[in-house]
């Protein structure tokens, strides 16, 4: 999978929030991209991922060097954010069933073997609105990694993980990231320091208004 960003910018109303971007992302590296809280980092996380267009610039994706409309990008791509809702009247099981409706597991994976690497086989029956902050937190990443796409996108990943939580997730991103295009969105180091390449916000803020 490839991502071609040409002179990209974003604004909202008369301000930038970022601009002039150039930038390709390709399979088999791992991104950061990086910046404080409310510098755009989500922002640009969503024009990557097709669910938010660019103000000014060009975006182009290809898999296996084959045009992909923006239409049809979600179909390659897992992503697991915090402002992502998980459907709360739904016990674990039955999530993780229907996450899997529209996406294919990652070989060897099933619903068995998604609740063992959550080490919740327990809560299978547990509505999701009964989850603590970082059990739901998990499981985002759970789905996220599991699922058989070649993007993989994760905004502040280890929000709400405490250090066994944190020590999973960079399990996750060694078993299960390897061949895709992985973009982590992230101000905490711990998050990113594997990455292969980092791109800051701050290199693409315009400093000017309409």
């Amino acid at each position: 999978m490839k991502i071609l960003l040409e002179n990209i910018g974003r604004r909202f109303n008369r301000d930038w929030i970022f601009r002039g971007v150039d930038h390709t992302f390709q399979s088999g590296k791992i991104y950061a991209i990086l910046g404080p809280n409310g510098s755009g980092k989500s922002t640009l996380l969503q024009v990557l991922n097709g669910s938010l267009g660019p103000s000014t610039g060009k975006i182009s994706y290809f898999y296996k060097d084959t045009p992909v409309e923006i239409e049809q990008v979600y179909k390659h791509l897992s992503l697991a954010a915090p402002y992502l809702e998980l459907v709360e009247e739904f016990t674990l099981s039955e999530m993780i069933e229907f996450h899997f409706k529209f996406k294919r597991y990652k070989n060897g994976m099933d619903k068995n073997e998604v609740m063992e690497l959550l080490a919740l086989q327990n809560n299978k029956n547990k509505l999701i609105r009964y989850f603590s902050s970082g059990m739901k937190q998990r499981l985002k990443l759970a789905l996220a990694f599991c699922s058989d796409t070649p993007m993989l996108m994760l905004d502040e990943p280890t929000s709400n993980l405490d250090t066994q939580g944190v020590d999973w997730y960079l399990s996750l991103v060694q078993k299960f990231a390897v061949d895709r295009l992985t973009i982590i969105c992230s101000n905490q180091e711990h998050e990113y320091s594997f990455c292969d390449e980092q791109l800051s916000i701050s290199d693409y803020k315009a400093g000017q208004t309409l």
